[in-house]
């Protein structure tokens, strides 16, 4: 691994208030999205533990990766990060502390776009310090349950992520793929709307679980045999591109810019995550022989 370039870190003009339904609890959720200072990174303060409770966003402090990704240890923990930190990860916004009365963010309308919407009214500022871009010399391949993920170097010098969704043939979402460079505006326009997704089989049991009490079809994509349930796709191929988002998202665990094109093939959290941890290992190992040559 090595260090691509820098850019300026930024963070949020102003505070934000957002408020939901919880996808988990059912909970009535309240979020506040204020501004940090520099090398802060994303923190989530659980403030119905009180102002200390603070969960940050690293890879380090992953304990769930289980159709959601959940970070800290009961009961100071959140799940269902993901979209929340691709909002911000798609904007560039680096450091940003996140006040949520409650273990998950409210799931809104299981994408990303009403956060967008609310971020981007409210701005950004460029702050003093900057913020390293590193890229991979050598590609890196996972595999894990029939899924791989990919991460290969990029000469083009940006992030370029292609999700390859296979269910398989009886599956009632056909196979399809998305590729996106990510920047703030092809985020906004291609990738911020698209929903969160299940298949109407799986819903019984996470009811069995307590989960999704409060949410219906009509708030997310439930896939039927004949498609989706008391909903339209906004695209063609809008799970595909949803898988984008809940990678990007994971990969800001990962607190440092990223360059290079991920391919993933049927890859969830789980091999998210791990790469993740295998790059956060090559940067500590990069990190130490600069630090020794010096």
């Amino acid at each position: 691994m090595r260090r691509h370039s820098y850019r300026y870190q930024r963070t949020l003009a102003r505070a934000v208030r957002v408020g939901g339904v919880g996808y988990l609890t059912g909970a009535t959720v309240q979020a506040v999205l204020e501004p940090a200072p520099p090398s802060t990174g994303v923190v989530f303060v659980r403030v119905d533990l009180g102002p200390q409770a603070r969960i940050p966003a690293r890879v380090d402090q992953v304990t769930g990766t289980q159709r959601r990704t959940t970070l800290g240890q009961a009961p100071l923990q959140i799940g269902l990060v993901e979209h929340l930190l691709a909002a911000l990860a798609g904007l560039r916004i680096d450091n940003c502390l996140v006040k949520v009365d409650a273990p998950e963010p409210p799931g809104l309308d299981g994408s990303a776009q009403p956060l967008v919407d609310l971020l981007l009214e409210a701005g950004t500022v460029l702050q003093p310090e900057r913020r390293a871009a590193w890229e991979v010399t050598e590609p890196v391949v996972l595999s894990q349950n029939g899924a791989t993920l990919a991460l290969y170097p990029n000469p083009e010098g940006d992030l370029k992520i292609s999700y390859i969704l296979d269910y398989g043939a009886d599956s009632p979402i056909a196979r399809q793929t998305h590729t996106e460079v990510i920047s703030p505006q092809n985020f906004t326009n291609h990738l911020a709307a698209c929903r969160t997704f299940i298949l109407e089989s799986e819903v019984e049991a996470l009811r069995r679980q307590g989960l999704g009490t409060r949410t219906t079809p009509a708030d997310l994509l439930v896939f039927g045999p004949g498609g989706p349930i008391d909903n339209r796709l906004r695209y063609a191929n809008e799970p595909a591109r949803h898988k984008i988002l809940d990678l990007l998202g994971d990969l800001a665990l990962f607190g440092q810019d990223l360059r290079g094109h991920v391919v993933a093939y049927r890859s969830g959290h789980p091999l998210n995550v791990e790469m993740v941890r295998v790059l956060t290992r090559q940067l500590a190992d990069c990190t130490a022989v600069r630090k020794n040559a010096a």
